[in-house]
């Protein structure tokens, strides 16, 4: 109770669904927000997901598709299970939690944002994890659309993006980032091994790679090399396995109607983005993708 003019007055509590709302609002300049770039991000889609999010649960937030991490920046869960297949990606993650200002002082070293320096930085090799979590970064933030791509030799080959910003990186929002990340388990790892100790009252979210926009012969050929359909049939027998155990689940995925029919026990709601990938930015048409609940 606040003592106002000799009165008691109940103290206004602030609804946390509103303010995440208002952050997801805001997802370019919220605070913790993504310090990478990432094909098929939810950034920019946090508002619309976040209404069939649980905000409020009694376990573990779990996020196995890594990524960029939108919704864990959102969310900012106070325990954390996050993964991915791509080990760059969470040595990099790794090195923000636990020497963020390493990587800041690193990437102070490659504040020259220009075609020629991008290359020079691209054919390096770094022994430290600050200076190479940098080097991604550097590369993430420069290269076209944010890509990762390695050729048959394991060595990145994105080529330069003519990024609209020289701004590499926000130091105070990566600072934050770090913070948030303290607390979570960072590992290379499949989704399944990542939620093996998953439990009911848990939060598990999953966005699995994958390319809308195609036509029903060419969809699961087209997406084959990013997340094999047998990836994608596995994955949701493991969502309905995980939900029906009591297991908060969340699927972001392409709104097509062979993967539609994986989810028989989910509900559906139906979103909306425009697409990214196409050079040609006429060409960057709305496309849809369904969040099953």
């Amino acid at each position: 109770m606040t003592q106002l003019d000799g009165e008691f007055q109940t103290p206004v509590r602030q609804n946390p669904y509103a303010l995440l709302e208002s952050r997801a609002a805001s997802p370019l300049s919220a605070t913790p927000r993504p310090f990478l770039r990432w094909a098929g991000s939810k950034q920019r889609l946090l508002r619309q997901i976040l209404p069939y999010i649980p905000t409020e649960y009694s376990g573990n937030y779990y996020e196995p598709f890594l990524g960029a991490g939108a919704l864990f920046f959102l969310l900012e869960p106070e325990k954390a299970v996050l993964s991915d297949t791509c080990e760059p990606l969470i040595e990099t993650y790794e090195a923000v939690r636990n020497s963020p200002s390493d990587v800041i002082r690193s990437l102070g070293n490659m504040d020259v944002l220009n075609k020629q320096q991008y290359y020079e930085i691209r054919d390096k090799s770094y022994l430290e994890s600050a200076d190479r979590a940098a080097r991604f970064i550097y590369l993430n933030r420069a290269a076209w659309n944010g890509l990762y791509r390695v050729n048959n030799k394991g060595k990145f080959n994105v080529p330069y993006g003519r990024p609209r910003s020289a701004n590499l990186v926000d130091a105070d929002n990566l600072s934050s980032c770090s913070k948030i990340l303290a607390s979570a388990s960072v590992s290379v790892a499949d989704f399944e091994n990542s939620v093996m100790d998953a439990k009911s009252g848990d939060l598990v979210y999953f966005d699995p790679p994958y390319v809308t926009g195609h036509n029903n012969n060419g969809f699961v050929d087209y997406n084959e090399k990013l997340f094999s359909w047998e990836d994608q049939q596995r994955l949701a027998r493991l969502a309905s396995e995980l939900k029906a155990s009591g297991v908060h689940v969340v699927v972001s995925n392409a709104n097509h109607p062979s993967i539609l029919s994986l989810y028989p026990s989910f509900r559906q709601a139906i979103i909306s983005r425009r697409s990214a990938l196409a050079s040609d930015v006429a060409k960057r048409k709305s496309v849809t993708e369904v969040v099953f609940y």
